[in-house]
């Protein structure tokens, strides 16, 4: 079977919610170490609520689960998973939603709130469409990138930690693949 591989730039997506795809999808960070150096993670478990009413809009949610912090050094994600840093106990997760529904387009960026640890905040996210193509499945995936910062101070995480030693500012990156609803 050969698979047109073009991917389509038509950002009109099919009403219903649509499946987060993980294997094809991560949640990266990045800060500042010493403001010298950029560590860069992700986190490995997280999930995402994409509903498509009939007029187009999405109403999107997302929940990252912080004990699956990792950077590639087991020392150093116990500590940042420990009460010093994040505090996976109290805080076991990030919750981000929507302000109000969206409507995709090539760029365009999409205004909710994080809920980290009983605290909310406002974030922005500048998302780039990647457009929606079909699998060799026969399913049909929509793809996004998004990215935006917070600061962890605002969320009370790691107060004592000084920010030369490690950033206020967190970056965060995401690629997100969605399968559009089956009928």
């Amino acid at each position: 079977m050969m698979v047109d591989m073009t991917t389509s730039t038509n950002t009109t997506l099919k009403a219903g919610s649509w499946e987060l795809d993980a294997a094809h999808s991560s949640v990266n960070f990045t800060v500042r170490h010493l403001g010298i150096s950029k560590v860069r993670g992700r986190f490995n478990s997280f999930e995402t609520g994409f509903v498509v009413d009939e007029a187009g809009t999405a109403a999107i949610e997302a929940t990252v689960y912080l004990d699956s912090f990792d950077t590639g050094n087991a020392q150093r994600d116990e500590h940042v998973r420990s009460a010093d840093l994040l505090d996976v106990e109290k805080r076991p997760t990030l919750h981000f939603k929507v302000v109000e529904p969206v409507r995709v387009a090539e760029d365009f960026e999409v205004t909710g709130e994080v809920t980290l640890g009983g605290v909310t905040k406002p974030i922005a996210l500048e998302v780039e469409w990647g457009g929606v193509q079909e699998a060799p499945d026969n399913k049909r995936r929509a793809g996004f990138a998004a990215t935006g910062t917070f600061k962890r101070s605002e969320f009370d995480v790691a107060t004592a930690v000084p920010t030369a030693m490690l950033s206020d500012k967190i970056a965060i990156e995401l690629d997100i693949q969605l399968i559009e609803p089956q009928d």
